[in-house]
């Protein structure tokens, strides 16, 4: 028998870690920008930052994914 979390407890531990997923996540992708980018062009920087902003979706829609279904 599994233990069951309450959707409200879910979306409370789901939101921690969205938060803390999105700190973490941009302070590597500047850490990454400032170690490869330093000296390439602005369309470069574009170019990351323009992917880079949008990867951390990925990761935070398998968590919201999981603070929406209800455990069985």
């Amino acid at each position: 028998m599994r233990a069951t979390l309450p959707i409200r407890v879910k979306k409370l531990i789901g939101s921690f870690f969205i938060i803390i997923l999105a700190g973490v996540y941009a302070l590597a992708a500047v850490a990454v920008a400032s170690a490869t980018l330093a000296q390439a062009p602005w369309y470069a920087h574009l170019a990351y930052f323009a992917f880079s902003g949008v990867l951390w979706i990925v990761p935070a829609m398998m968590i919201i994914k999981w603070m929406s279904t209800e455990s069985a």
